[in-house]
């Protein structure tokens, strides 16, 4: 049971016999056994003189290694960080088998996977590794599964990574001889006098994948798992609950039409809470489903319970309308909104203003509401709060669609001192979708074509509205210059008589992405449309760029030809292209 103690003590006598008849670079005898026996010597000193590795205190407590002697305590600690190194310094499986199987008091938890990683190690070798009789590893798998009850979790969970890896090495080693075979027919180098290299199944033999050892190192990690709760009964749904818990089921991303409708029309009125309809707007908006028997429903249901609905929940439920460009059959439906923003209004200013907003897109402003937005008390009253500016951002918008929508209204106006820009930056979804947008690849088209001094790119116009190429033309239809000429139209232009303005008109380039759309990709969304509009009613010529067109364009001659088109059908034209 000393084959540890006894190996040490001959490896140091042989160690010190080889340096007494080495000539050159070692020590004398008598200053060999000076040092030796020197009380000033180190211990690292001591392991490099007997050619072994210094001893290392270590603590392999029992959540790691399962050994519960204290780091680098105990009369054994010494034998048993003996062994280790000699698994480590293994010169092949069955050396690896006799360590084991020869020092039964010696062996601990955490041995075992430093024989599994010595023994990849020795397989992995190249050029070519040690041959292994299937007798060994069968012998060390038997040790290991008898002792694996004892191993703690971490160490069942080593074993089990080193005894995968050592299945899957076959297929590699084979893999890599077929590729080596095959570049050496491939360069001309085999030859028929060269001797053929031993066959691979003596020294790529592992543990199968679904062999004893795996099976049971497999049994012990399930084994140590807390066991798992009962899954809850599901809960019976009904109504108002089944539709909220359709709203955020995984399939509505999926069918989120069908799903909602069938909901729905299992849905008792009484059942049609606001929170449930809450919800269901917020879902049409955000993922822009322009679903006509949702959104009648909802409309439906603003104008029945318009008693029981303050401006907070109504600015939800009309969300989607703006949004999605749609305005609702049901009659009842804008004398209902002018009733709540008229007992509403005061109460609660930031919902007031998102109604109008939607109601903005639609292009239905009620006057009597854009009297009281539009008062000095309300302005007064907003200017104190924390969300002013959004407030007055929005605000500003309104203005403008009076002044470009509604040439009949007398009312009251926001005083210019009061005005922001619209949108002083792109939208959020322009922002998120950056790397999907055609705007780059256009842009790179539009400079081959025209030159980079006859475009501008995301130039913000008065009061406010971006824009994707902004192209300066003359009456003739030449492409001008853009940093020669004035780009902006002056606003408002009722204010300039048409006589006296710039005859040079100003063409703009939208870009109309997959997102600028309902989901059904036809109809613009209420943003889109609205900022298109408004920009039509200043005086710019729009040119609308689909996304279905751009996308079938393929590479940049493609869509250079496609700009050639669309500007020549304009009836424009400049010089050489580039300028």
């Amino acid at each position: 049971m000393m084959h540890v103690e006894l190996l040490c003590k001959k490896s140091s006598a042989r160690t010190l016999k080889d340096s007494d008849c080495s000539r050159k670079g070692s020590p004398a005898p008598n200053s060999m056994l000076r040092v030796l026996l020197s009380a000033q010597a180190s211990s690292a000193r001591l392991s490099g003189l007997l050619l072994l590795p210094p001893v290392q205190p270590c603590c392999l407590g029992p959540n790691k290694w399962g050994d519960h002697r204290p780091p680098g305590g105990g009369p054994h600690a010494g034998p048993v960080q003996g062994l280790q190194r000699l698994l480590e310094q293994a010169r092949s499986p069955g050396e690896l088998l006799r360590w084991l199987g020869q020092n039964p008091t010696k062996v601990r938890a955490h041995h075992y996977p430093v024989a599994l990683r010595r023994l990849s190690q020795l397989l992995g070798s190249l050029p070519q590794p040690p041959p292994v009789e299937q007798a060994t590893l069968q012998d060390l798998s038997q040790l290991i599964i008898r002792n694996c009850p004892s191993f703690d979790i971490h160490t069942i969970h080593v074993c089990l990574h080193l005894a995968a890896l050592l299945a899957d090495l076959p297929a590699q080693k084979t893999e890599m001889r077929r590729t080596e075979d095959s570049l050496t027919k491939t360069a001309g180098l085999q030859s028929r006098a060269a001797p053929s290299l031993p066959p691979l199944t003596l020294c790529l033999s592992g543990f199968p994948s679904d062999g004893p050892l795996m099976c049971a190192l497999e049994q012990e990690r399930r084994f140590r798992l807390p066991p798992k709760p009962p899954p809850p009964l599901p809960p019976i749904l009904r109504g108002g609950q089944r539709l909220e818990a359709a709203l955020s089921c995984p399939c509505f991303q999926r069918r989120p039409q069908q799903h909602l409708i069938r909901s729905l029309a299992e849905a008792r009125p009484e059942e049609l809470t606001p929170h449930v309809m809450v919800l269901l707007a917020q879902h049409l908006a955000r993922h822009r489903l322009r679903e006509p028997q949702l959104l009648e429903a909802i409309a439906h249901f603003l104008v029945v319970q318009e008693a029981q609905l303050n401006s907070k929940v109504v600015q939800k439920l009309v969300l989607p309308f703006g949004r999605l460009n749609y305005v609702p059959l049901e009659q009842q439906f804008m004398p209902c909104l002018e009733r709540i923003l008229a007992r509403e209004a005061g109460v609660a200013p930031l919902a007031t203003v998102n109604i109008l907003m939607s109601l903005c897109q639609l292009r239905c402003l009620p006057f009597r509401a854009l009297h009281f937005v539009f008062s000095p008390g309300f302005i007064n009253h907003v200017s104190g709060t924390p969300h002013a500016l959004i407030v007055r951002r929005y605000l500003s918008l309104l203005d403008t669609a009076v002044e470009l929508e509604l040439p009949g209204y007398r009312g009251a106006r926001l005083p210019r001192r009061q005005q922001v820009p619209i949108f002083p930056q792109p939208l959020i979804t322009d922002r998120a979708r950056c790397k999907y947008s055609h705007k780059d690849i256009v842009a790179e088209g539009l400079r081959q074509l025209l030159g980079e001094e006859k475009y501008r790119q995301d130039l913000t116009v008065p009061p406010g509205y971006s824009t994707d190429f902004l192209l300066c033309v003359s009456s003739c239809g030449s492409v001008l210059p853009v940093r020669a000429q004035d780009p902006f139209l002056p606003y408002p232009p009722r204010s300039c008589p048409r006589a006296t303005r710039d005859p040079a008109q100003r063409v703009v380039l939208m870009l109309r992405e997959r997102w600028h759309f309902c989901r059904d990709g036809r109809v613009l969304l209420g943003s889109r449309a609205l900022r298109e509009r408004h920009l039509g009613l200043m005086g710019y010529q729009l040119l609308p760029l689909p996304f279905e067109e751009l996308e079938s364009q393929r590479g940049l001659p493609q869509l250079k030809s496609y700009l050639r088109q669309k500007l020549q059908a304009l009836g424009l034209h400049w010089g050489p292209e580039g300028g």
